[in-house]
Formats: structure tokens, C-alpha cells, sequence
């Protein structure tokens, strides 16, 4: 089979949750003998390190586009009086869509795979040159996502101006979301939300999948108890999150209240959170090398999470690499999880300080909710039992003299 995947990020390396998902997805394709192209959006805003060590790159055509997503505070303040969202437009390029137009005329492909919300924009110049079949990889229902943010703002200014952007997204949505031949989803969560906004193409539930064998942890370079947050803040919902956890938890960890030390690390952390740090208590450390070398190293997480959508990739690293994880229901959702077992759901502060006292006095029950976690994992998320569904579910789309063909020996 002939596949084209259109992402808003580059997927290398794999520091963030999104490009975990989209990378084990080519991974998996490839490995499954299917023919692979990769088109990446490439944010100048971020600092994407060239992929050159990687293996996969052989073995796939790939292009990376460099666009400018940065918005000015004019261009902010003009889009007040717009109907659409200057958070989707600016991944619009009209020379990249020339060059979109150009590959799908010149490659046959059987399949298009739409990786997120923001290339979506490029959908009806891709209907029209191309003949393959087009599915939409929804990461989160992005309106969503912003109502949700709108829910925990006082300040009126910032709810009503939250407000504005989940209506135009969601308008957005709309108008979207049927012209696709299929969606996947990562939780239940999200296509019941879909299908309530009249969803009418197949939508089919894919969770997040792991290649399991870079998960591999090692307790004894585990500092115990030791508490952490790892997660990109220039997501507004980590950011919120952490910002919430470090506002309620500040004292109790710099007083010895909760005797434990907590670090916070991932990319584009502000500098105003630098003032969060107390030597030997609270440790603000940014950017990681090997975020799962950093993930082995601690032995509780939390996943302080407000507003969210989809499946947080990070959660399911976490409980690969048998961490004791307590998380929000939101942020936990999509993940069938049984509290107290294979996660601890805390959904205010008493009942994270709760949870974390408990994890800090009880090693060995912390070690336990690690250790189910990680057999979680391996009954639902591995990477290849979930690219297997979704090779199934572009066989479904497919007409059947194509899939005869794609099974005869020597074709893919």
C-alpha cells in the first residue's frame, strides 16, 4: 500500500507526544512492508534537530517545509474581527500547498493520512489532485481543548476571549470533519464528542501504541520517593496544569510537609517559572537530553492536567516505563485505567496531597501500581497491534480489487 502522511510537526526526534505517535505509526507502516512518504510542517519557532542518525529514514521519503507560525500582536488583535482562528490559519502556506498539490499529482497514493487538525487546511487542494482515500488522525478535538481552557479562567477578558477561539475552532470543525473518507481517535471520549457534532464518515478508536522494546526500566537508577512533571509548556494545558500544582504544592514541599523533591522538565518552560525554584526541594530543569533516562530516574509522576482531549502520550510512557502515576481523570482519559490499581486519580488538591503522601510513606505500593501499569501497556498499547488495526481500517476504505492486489506476494 501506497501512504502519504501529512504532519504538522516533524516527528524527529521523538520529544513530544505527537511526534511519539506519528513516528511509531511510520515505524509500524514500514515495518508492516507498506510504501511510506512523510510530509512535515516545520515550525520555525521550534528547533528541530535534523534527523540524519535515524534508521527509519531510509526507509521512507520524506520532506520537511520550513513555515513561520510565529503571530504578530497586530495580527492577534486584527483576528478579533475575523471569523476564523489565527491558531489554525497560521499553518496555512500557500507555496506549501503548491508543493502538496505537485507530490499528490505526481504519486499514486492509496492512502492520505491527515495527522492533526492544522493540516487539515490543505484538504481540499489534496481532494482535488488525488484519488486516494483520506483520513483524518484527530490528536484532540481542538475546541474542545479550548473550552475547556475557557472553564478555568476567572478574569471575564480571558474566559470570553478563550470563548471566541473554541467557537471559531469548533465552526471550523464542522465544516471539516465529513469531507474525510474516515477519522480515528484516540479515546471514546473523543468520537462520542464527534458523533454529537454530526459526524457522518466512520470513526474508528485507536489508542496510543509503544514501540515496548525502548521502554525498559531500571529501578536501581531510581530515586525513591522522588516526584516529577514532564511536559512541553507551550501547550497551554500543561502549562496551566503545572501552574496549578506549583500555586497549591509550593509550600507543602519547600516546608517539609511533603517530604519529597519535585522536578519539572520539558521543552520551552518560561523563564517566570525559574522563581518556583528552591534549592534542593523544587527543581525546574527545562529541556532533557533523554527524556525517558530522565523518566527512569524519578519514581512518581504527576499529570496535573485542567483542560485537555485525546490520550496523553506522556501518561502512557510513563506506565510503560513502570512509573507510579497520578494523574487528573482528565488527563488520564481514554486510558482504561482502574484507580488505585494501575493509576491514582486525584481531581483537586486535597486529593493530590492525599495521594502523594501516600506514594511518599508506601514504597512498595507505589512500585505495585508501577508494575500494573506497565502491564497495561502491553496488553493495549503496543505499536504494532494498533498500526494492524489501522492498516485494517484503510483496507475497509479501499476498493476490493486493490486489497487482492495488495495481498498477492511481492506487492504492497
Amino acid at each position: 500500500m501506497k501512504i502519504l502522511l501529512l504532519a504538522s510537526r516533524v516527528p524527529f526526534p521523538q520529544t513530544g507526544g505527537y511526534q511519539i505517535v506519528v513516528y511509531n505509526t511510520i515505524k509500524g507502516l514500514v515495518n508492516l512492508g507498506h510504501e511510506v512518504s512523510v510530509v512535515a510542517l516545520k515550525a520555525r519557532r521550534h528547533h528541530h534537530p535534523d534527523p540524519e542518525d535515524d534508521e527509519i529514514l531510509s526507509k521512507i521519503n520524506y520532506r520537511a517545509y520550513n513555515i513561520d507560525t510565529r503571530v504578530s500582536v497586530l495580527e492577534v488583535a486584527t483576528n478579533l474581527f475575523s471569523r476564523t482562528s489565527f491558531n489554525i490559519d497560521k499553518y496555512f502556506d500557500p507555496e506549501f500547498e503548491r508543493l502538496l498539490i505537485a507530490e499528490v499529482k505526481k504519486n499514486e497514493y492509496d492512502v492520505i493520512q491527515f495527522d492533526g487538525l492544522f493540516v487539515s487546511l490543505y484538504l481540499n487542494a489534496v481532494r482535488k489532485y488525488s484519488k486516494a482515500k483520506l483520513v483524518y488522525r484527530a490528536h484532540n478535538i481542538e475546541s474542545q481543548v479550548w473550552q475547556r481552557l475557557a472553564g478555568q479562567k476567572t478574569d471575564p477578558f480571558k474566559k470570553s476571549y478563550l470563548k471566541m477561539h473554541a467557537r471559531r475552532i469548533k465552526s471550523y470543525e464542522l465544516e471539516t470533519i465529513n469531507k474525510f473518507d474516515a477519522i480515528t481517535v484516540f479515546t471514546q471520549q473523543d468520537k462520542s464528542t464527534l458523533l454529537e457534532y454530526g459526524t457522518k464518515v466512520p470513526v474508528e478508536i485507536l489508542p496510543v501504541g509503544l514501540n515496548l522494546d525502548k521502554y525498559t526500566p531500571d529501578n536501581t537508577q531510581t530515586e525513591v520517593p522522588s516526584l516529577f512533571f514532564l511536559g512541553s509548556l507551550d501547550w497551554l494545558p500543561n502549562r496551566e496544569g503545572i501552574e496549578w500544582f506549583l500555586d497549591n504544592f509550593h509550600t507543602a514541599l519547600t516546608n517539609g510537609e511533603l517530604p519529597v523533591r519535585f522536578y519539572v522538565a520539558g521543552n520551552d518552560i518560561p523563564e517566570r517559572f525559574d522563581d518556583y525554584e528552591v534549592m534542593g526541594k523544587i527543581f525546574i530543569q527545562g529541556e532533557v537530553d533523554d527524556a525517558l533516562e530522565f523518566v527512569n530516574s524519578k519514581s512518581i509522576m504527576i499529570v496535573p492536567l485542567l483542560s485537555s482531549g485525546g490520550m496523553r502520550v506522556k501518561i502512557v510512557e510513563g506506565m510503560a516505563m513502570e512509573k507510579c502515576i497520578i494523574s487528573t481523570s482528565l488527563g488520564a482519559e481514554g486510558i482504561n485505567y482502574t484507580d488505585g490499581d494501575n493509576i491514582i486519580i486525584a481531581n483537586n488538591r486535597d486529593e493530590f496531597y492525599d495521594a502523594i503522601a501516600h506514594c511518599i510513606a508506601d514504597e512498595q505500593y507505589c512500585r505495585t501500581v508501577g508494575l500494573n501499569a506497565r502491564r497495561l501497556i502491553e496488553q493495549q498499547h503496543d505499536m504494532y497491534v494498533v498500526t494492524n488495526k489501522l492498516v485494517a481500517l484503510y483496507n475497509r476504505l479501499l476498493p476490493a480489487a486493490l486489497i487482492n492486489h495488495f495481498d498477492e506476494p511481492g506487492t504492497k
